[in-house]
């Protein structure tokens, strides 16, 4: 019997562990991690039209527009209409989520609620290989050799936005703008808030959430 292909998004501020939750989710339920952040760097490296205009922004400091950002993701999700998903990324913004609505019913929202000294404690132990997207923490999950990638060798860096004093302002800002995407999800019955200072220890509910929904893949080999 075919199953209703799955239809998920994960919300939550910088440094909420979304990235790790993403991983096991993908490899417990066998959905296809969609990361908005991952299509853009494709994009930009491979010199697409939506990646040569995203670059000029991100180049400037500023926020990649809503337009761009779903044209990117619209165009990704066409391609995986066989697929059961999870994004990450995506929707941001109301009218982000307004485009989403257009070709598609979600069946689960989830919110990762943390505390913001938890927040700013980990993006400052936070370094990032910049051409990959790949993410470490010093804490938990440490480069085998400090300040170097694990899989090419190269320099990690600290970003500027990971710095403490910028981090307040990336969570209010990241509050303003998804707040209205949460009120929206609420309203519909299908948000679904996990709070707490450690991912381990959230997962437990989520990885329930997700059983109720379909069933898990026996092994990580089937994966």
């Amino acid at each position: 019997m075919a199953s209703k292909l799955l239809r998920a998004v994960i919300l939550g501020p910088p440094g909420s562990g979304k990235g790790t939750v993403c991983q096991r989710i993908a490899q417990n339920f066998g959905l296809q991690h969609l990361s908005s952040g991952h299509f853009l760097r494709e994009n930009i490296k491979a010199n697409t039209e939506v990646g040569d205009m995203a670059k000029q922004y991100i180049e400037k400091g500023l926020l990649v527009p809503d337009h761009l950002i779903t044209r990117l993701m619209l165009s990704e999700l066409e391609n995986r209409r066989g697929q059961h998903w999870l994004l990450d990324g995506f929707p941001r913004t109301l009218v982000q989520a307004e485009a989403l609505d257009k070709i598609c019913d979600l069946d689960l929202v989830i919110t990762l609620n943390i505390p913001f000294e938890t927040l700013k404690d980990r993006l400052s132990r936070r370094w990032i290989h910049p051409s990959s997207g790949r993410v470490y923490n010093l804490d938990f999950n440490p480069p085998h050799v400090h300040g170097i990638d694990d899989i090419t060798g190269e320099p990690l860096i600290q970003q500027e936005d990971d710095k403490p004093e910028a981090v307040a302002a990336r969570l209010r800002q990241y509050k303003d703008v998804a707040k209205p995407v949460i009120e929206l999800y609420k309203g519909r019955g299908v948000l679904h808030q996990f709070s707490g200072t450690e991912t381990n220890k959230i997962w437990p509910y989520v990885y329930t959430l997700f059983s109720n929904k379909i069933t898990p893949i026996q092994s990580k080999e089937a994966y």
